[in-house]
């Protein structure tokens, strides 16, 4: 069994679940965020060691403000509670992201989390908060820009360009799922998915199970990964 060690995976499809069962789009990145930890869970006893979750777009901000705001409280709520679960699970947690954008009482729940985790050797749980792969490039590219101009970067090459993104920890995801029917990337890990498998549900995030998971994983194993090689 060839199990991905990395997965990365777009929590689509809250809103429009809510709105399925009569109830405000709240309602449905509520029960979004408690499908994460028996994602995680799952995960876990699959032997998968990296999940990566895309819970909040540099785009998202465009969204109505009642919805970002109840977003942003909800994404704090969860990082205020994680410790327990982190604990509980032995997670590592990390955040990836441009974090300065947010308020500072959650810049340093997320800092809190991260330090408090980090040692823990189970499950490696990431979450993309104000996050674009664009814009994490762009951040990148200035970045090394600064350190060139520093005299500390000598030659540009593809492990420097990695060691600079948000993700520079993380090995890249093997398989990206993406629920609730939409088959694109939404400027997610742009860099980080050249070569991972792909693999689209219908089932909405708030609905997608273990079950689910274990599919797309098989779905996975049946994939043939040539990373650009010629066919034998």
């Amino acid at each position: 069994m060839s199990v991905p060690r990395h997965v990365a995976i777009i929590l689509d499809g809250n809103g429009r679940w809510a709105k399925s069962k009569g109830m405000p789009r709240t309602y449905g990145h509520t029960v979004g965020a408690k499908n994460v930890e028996t994602i995680c869970r799952a995960a876990w006893n699959m032997g998968i060691e990296y999940l990566t979750f895309y819970a909040f777009s540099t785009e998202n901000w465009t969204r109505p403000d009642d919805e970002v705001k109840a977003l942003m409280s909800l994404l704090s709520n969860y990082l205020a509670t994680c410790k327990k679960t982190a604990k509980k699970n032995n997670m590592h947690v990390r955040v990836i992201g441009d974090i300065t954008r947010l308020d500072p009482k959650f810049q340093s729940q997320i800092k809190e989390i991260e330090e408090y985790s980090k040692d823990f050797d189970g499950l490696n749980m990431t979450i993309a908060i104000n996050y674009g792969s664009r814009d994490e490039i762009r951040r990148a590219v200035t970045k090394i820009t600064e350190d060139a101009k520093d005299g500390k970067v000598e030659e540009i090459t593809e492990e420097l360009i990695s060691s600079y993104l948000d993700t520079k920890e993380l090995p890249d995801p093997d398989l990206m799922i993406r629920t609730s029917g939409e088959q694109r990337l939404s400027n997610y890990l742009l860099w980080q998915l050249a070569y991972s498998e792909f693999y689209f549900t219908e089932t909405p995030w708030p609905a997608f199970g273990e079950e689910d998971l274990k599919k797309a994983v098989e779905a996975y194993e049946k994939r043939d990964r040539r990373f650009g090689n010629a066919e034998e």
